[in-house]
């Protein structure tokens, strides 16, 4: 029932070079696009080494990262992120052009990031106590399981009446107690009370409105049941639950109970200011000046309202009151049919790196297959290795793949890497199909199985009727 959190990587220690060679562990090529990365992160770094009185004079210097879709353009900021246990959160800026985006304005995205990095914080403060929080409850389940007295009367006619407790334990940590069903109070069950955290009205009221009637939920759960509250008889109400069940609901009650929710706001602030990364995706769609033919929000006020988030603000968050100034904002786009010098002066400023990332060859896409530590192969071999079906690749049917997904991509619209997922699902149909009939066996794929499967893709001109 262990649950572990993959350890992050330490970026402090880390300089340009080895962020590029983690990078390059999940993403092939667009080398200058990780370079710039690699580089913006280092100052970051550098930036807390300054003096107290100069630091706040640096600012990080964001990104606009130019390349067609599926290129590696979010794919590069979400892994740095996961990586590095930075604060991110990806937003898509024509959301802010929607009819009625003033219930959801641009401020609602650094209350993203600070409501990620709140749950990041959570988390790694679960991790640390891990050890301690399943040992307690262990000891209610086990309490509940077999009572001081009379307790041989719970054991089935498979255990002995002097089993003792930490047999006990060990049965219910091999999951063998699993379905069993005990008795618990509901206010063991119940999440620990919270007080309100109601924002300051404003721009973010339904954020702060939402939030308030979580938390009022989570106090009115957690109240006594009526009968002792209001002076009546003694005596929690009962609740009846699988023990794997109680064990999920109690490791998250415990793990509340060890937060100080001040201290973690006060952690996850000071990792928003310092390390987030907020990624803005499309900014090309809301490039130039003139005004939508619809009722849609004009492409320029939209720019207008994220430039004060860029330049530094302050915004009211759950964590607090978030200053945006050293956030590290990166701006994606494939500016096919608006340019980067469209957008407004301001925001171009904002912006003072810009890197172009290249389209993907046929060689790339063969490398994409192959490489990467979650490339495509190795994610369906384990998928079938499940079912204890051996999936086996030669290299000419990985080359023929990506071929063929290079040319659909040149004949049809250029959905980048993309084009992978939908080759290897009508490619592999047949066997992931009928993976329990093909159970022990190895199943070669060979360039003539790729023909052969995807033969009428190949003779249509008219290629997009059977891939997207």
């Amino acid at each position: 029932m262990n649950k572990t959190i993959q350890p992050q990587l330490n970026l402090d220690a880390m300089v340009p070079k080895e962020i590029v060679r983690e990078l390059d562990k999940y993403i092939i090529g667009q080398e200058k696009a990780k370079r710039t990365i690699a580089v913006a992160l280092r100052n970051r770094k550098r930036r807390k080494m300054l003096p107290d009185d100069f630091r706040d004079e640096v600012s990080p210097k964001n990104i606009i990262m130019i390349g067609s879709t599926g290129v590696g353009k979010t794919e590069i900021a979400r892994r740095i992120a996961k990586l590095f246990n930075a604060p991110f959160v990806k937003v898509e800026a024509t959301k802010y052009t929607e009819v009625g985006y003033v219930g959801r304005d641009v401020e609602s995205m650094v209350r993203d990031l600070a409501n990620a990095a709140l749950q990041s914080v959570k988390a790694e403060i679960k991790a640390q106590n891990e050890d301690r929080i399943e040992k307690r409850v262990e000891n209610i389940i086990l309490d509940a399981l077999m009572p001081k007295r009379k307790f041989t009367e719970h054991f089935s006619s498979d255990e002995s009446p002097t089993v003792t407790r930490e047999e006990m334990r060990l049965k219910l940590r091999n999951g063998e107690l699993d379905d069993r069903e005990i008795e618990l109070d509901e206010d063991l069950v119940a999440q620990p009370r919270g007080g309100l955290e109601i924002g300051i009205m404003g721009s973010g009221m339904m954020d702060d409105i939402q939030e308030a009637m979580s938390s009022l939920g989570s106090m009115m759960n957690s109240l006594p049941s009526e009968r002792n509250f209001f002076g009546g008889k003694g005596g929690s109400k009962k609740r009846k639950l699988t023990i794997k069940r109680a064990y999920d609901i109690l490791i998250e009650v415990e793990s509340e109970k060890l937060i100080d929710p001040d201290k973690a706001r006060d952690i996850a602030k000071d990792r928003i200011e310092q390390m987030g990364i907020i990624f803005i995706d499309e900014i090309d769609k809301i490039a130039g000046k003139e005004q939508s033919t619809s009722q849609d929000v004009s492409r320029e006020g939209v720019q207008r309202d994220i430039l004060p988030i860029v330049e530094g603000t302050k915004v009211n968050t759950r964590c607090g009151i978030v200053d945006t100034t050293h956030i590290l904002f990166i701006a994606a786009g494939a500016f096919h049919v608006s340019k980067p010098s469209e957008l407004i002066p301001e925001l171009q400023g904002r912006f003072p790196l810009r890197v172009e990332l290249d389209d993907l060859t046929a060689a790339d896409f063969e490398r994409i297959l192959k490489e990467p530590e979650n490339a495509l192969l190795k994610q369906y071999k384990a998928l079938l290795a499940t079912e204890d079906v051996n999936l086996e690749f030669e290299d000419g049917a990985i080359k023929r793949i990506s071929e063929l997904a290079y040319k659909v991509n040149s004949t049809n619209e250029n959905i980048g890497a993309r084009r992978l997922h939908t080759i290897m699902e009508a490619l592999l149909e047949d066997v992931s199909f009928s993976a329990d009939e093909l159970k022990g066996q190895t199943v070669k794929i060979t360039s003539s199985y790729v023909d052969e499967k995807l033969q009428k893709t190949i003779e249509n001109q008219d290629l997009s009727n059977y891939i997207l």
